[in-house]
């Protein structure tokens, strides 16, 4: 089998195991507070990543790290794990998952709109109309489908869901300028991005499980989730946009709202738009 074609079977494999990240969400958060939940997944994965590199015989290489590497996994710590999972777990707290997931997918969009100041990349017309379309699904879903009242169920909810994307995108752009192996910066960043995490949910929460199911919940999103997903996604060169199917009803217990199904087809075909014909970053979800 050539790279390339791994490359792709690794890609669609993250997408999949990312395609039942509401469901896991959702089912955590009956059992958990969104704090609890960060923590709990986040050093599950943090622990995952290591053993991983164990096995590999590359975690000796990871410590002692440079001052620089050091304040740079920091930074890139705290934007993720810590602050996107922050938010977005919030905004799971308060939206439907059918309603979360889509405003979440837009990180494409805020991916191309960030890459112009960051990394001194153009944008086109396509990008542009691409956008556009993106963000008339985003209207979509978040008023779920009475557009011309403006009346959005949780309006926290939706500025945290489309913040996490803003989050997300920053995260992986300012990767793209860390040249470290990928596996062993993402580790880093987990590292330094837990207390963070920690000092957080002391603040806001606390630490107790009153049930396994939560736990198990978090550590389903730690493993699968975060760890082998960013594994996965880290190892192929490309991705096709494509939202992989998702029994939200069927798990959850949410009814699917035809605004819903209307929005996250404009969300794709924008995001599609804006990719046809482009090199996509490397390292995005």
């Amino acid at each position: 089998m050539s790279d390339q074609r791994k490359a792709y079977l690794h890609a669609i494999s993250a997408v999949l195991l990312w395609s039942t990240v509401a469901s896991a969400f959702k089912l955590s958060l009956r059992y958990l507070d969104y704090a609890q939940l960060l923590l709990y997944s986040s050093i599950v994965a943090t622990l995952f990543l290591g053993v991983v590199l164990a096995a590999r015989r590359r975690l000796g290489r990871i410590f002692p790290c440079s001052r620089r590497e050091c304040l740079k996994s920091a930074g890139l710590g705290f934007l993720n794990p810590f602050l996107y999972y922050a938010v977005l777990f919030k905004a799971y707290d308060l939206l439907p998952a059918q309603v979360a997931q889509p405003l979440n997918y837009t990180w494409a969009i805020a991916l191309v709109l960030l890459s112009i100041p960051i990394l001194k990349q153009r944008i086109g017309a396509r990008d542009i109309a691409g956008g556009l379309v993106s963000y008339a699904g985003v209207v979509v879903i978040s008023t779920r489908g009475d557009v011309f009242s403006f009346s959005v169920a949780s309006p926290l909810g939706v500025s945290l869901a489309l913040g996490s994307t803003v989050v997300w995108a920053l995260y992986w752009v300012y990767n793209t300028k860390d040249d470290r192996d990928p596996a062993e910066r993402l580790f880093l960043n987990f590292v330094f991005g837990l207390p963070f995490i920690l000092i957080y949910t002391l603040v806001f929460s606390d630490i107790r499980v009153e049930n396994l199911l939560g736990f198990a919940g978090a550590a389903y999103v730690g493993v699968v989730e975060i760890g082998v997903a960013f594994l996965l996604w880290l190892s192929a060169l490309r991705l096709s946009e494509n939202t992989a199917k998702v029994s939200i009803r069927e798990f959850v217990g949410e009814e699917i709202l035809p605004a819903t199904v209307v929005g996250l087809v404009l969300v794709v075909a924008g995001i599609a738009l804006q990719r046809v014909g482009r090199e996509r970053p490397r390292g995005a979800q």
